[in-house]
């Protein structure tokens, strides 16, 4: 391998890819960045078990062809110190070094053969393909990852579950106390489908896809997903198992309707719950004709808050309690500047809808659970 690249484009490559080393990784040589040079394209490909990210540089300047496996916090932490500047890189087989020189030093790292390098992972025959802008799949992970769980008894609860239909596409997240779908009438399915996305590579897909404009090609089967866009390609192991039917726990004929100003809402909120209960961590809202006081209050520290907050509300009084945490998560996270609150009872989930004119095409819910008032 012998090629000629400016230091800086080849840290953004590696920088590009290197979240997707772990910290503790089982096999060694996935503490490596792959490098593979051919024609005049070089892919720098990172990876854990799980999850593989390669990403595309087109090289002007290349002598010899090839294939390494280099270290890549050594390869890194060398090229953050480099101004932007021509890079000769060489390899020597005999010693299996790679020499990085330019115009007045030189530098050498060890690398490794590129066949201990874990191959790619296949999809199958009948693996189904799916397009979406990449603005839209941005905005889909954006308002339901943070709705995702941390549960090693239920691994299917720890991603976003892709809902495939012929008339629409559903992206879900739940952690039980909160459920959150993002709906795109505009996009349609070959067929119904569904996958789940793990959180890792949600979680880097959250980060590229800022930069990214055009679609994202995403190609998937029962074990495996590839996201293609720009030059890079994500193919992560997806989440084995039966996402739960989240369909039936969405309440219908919520007769009780709460209009209120999301920002005025999530204030009051993150004001009160300062002194609410530290176990319980509740926020109660009181509901009357037009009126709406949000309170919290821990008795065993005799502190206690309330405020009043302008709404729109025509239903039954009621007094509803939720846990602080999730209310203030949904309503900062959603993008809406009014929020409709659709309510039942006390005992039942609320629905947390736009309060205003949005885009026909486009359908963003939360439900959040209620729960139980102390005595």
């Amino acid at each position: 391998m012998k090629f000629t690249v400016t230091s800086q484009e080849l840290l953004h490559g590696i920088l590009s890819v290197s979240k997707v080393i772990a910290s503790k990784n089982t096999l060694p040589i996935l503490d490596n960045f792959l490098f593979e040079l051919s024609g005049n394209s070089l892919n720098i490909t990172a990876a854990d078990m799980e999850t593989r990210l390669k990403t595309s540089l087109d090289i002007d300047e290349v002598v010899e062809e090839g294939e390494i496996s280099i270290p890549a916090k050594l390869l890194t932490d060398s090229l953050k110190e480099f101004p932007d500047i021509p890079l000769n890189i060489e390899t020597n087989e005999e010693d299996s070094i790679l020499e990085i020189k330019w115009i007045n030093g030189a530098l050498k790292l060890p690398y490794l053969s590129a066949e201990d390098y874990p191959e790619i992972a296949k999809l199958s025959d009948n693996s189904i393909e799916l397009t979406l802008p990449s603005d839209i799949l941005l905005s889909a992970i954006n308002n339901t990852f943070y709705a995702t769980a941390e549960e090693e008894l239920r691994p299917v609860m720890n991603g976003i579950f892709f809902d495939i239909n012929t008339d629409s596409v559903t992206m879900v997240a739940s952690d039980s106390h909160k459920l959150v779908y993002y709906t795109r009438n505009d996009i349609k399915g070959s067929e119904q489908t569904s996958f789940i996305l793990p959180k890792k590579p949600a979680s880097i897909l959250k980060n590229l896809l800022p930069k990214v404009e055009g679609d994202v090609k995403i190609t998937y089967d029962q074990k495996n997903a590839y996201f293609e866009f720009e030059g890079t390609m994500l193919i992560c192991r997806l989440v084995e198992g039966k996402y739960p039917s989240y369909r039936s726990v969405i309440p219908k004929n919520n007769s009780n309707k709460l209009n209120v100003n999301r920002i005025d809402l999530l204030n009051a909120a993150k004001r009160v719950s300062v002194c609410s209960n530290q176990a319980s961590s509740y926020v109660k809202l009181s509901l009357a004709f037009n009126n709406m006081i949000i309170s919290a209050q821990d008795l065993s520290f005799s502190t206690s808050a309330f405020e009043s907050v302008a709404c729109q509300y025509d239903g039954d009084k009621m007094d509803i309690a939720f846990k602080s945490e999730f209310l203030i998560e949904i309503l900062s996270n959603l993008p809406f500047e009014e929020v409709c609150i659709e309510l039942s009872d006390p005992s039942r989930a609320a629905l947390i809808l736009a309060g205003e004119d949005t885009d026909p095409e486009e359908e963003i819910c939360s439900l959040l659970m209620p729960i139980k008032i102390p005595v």
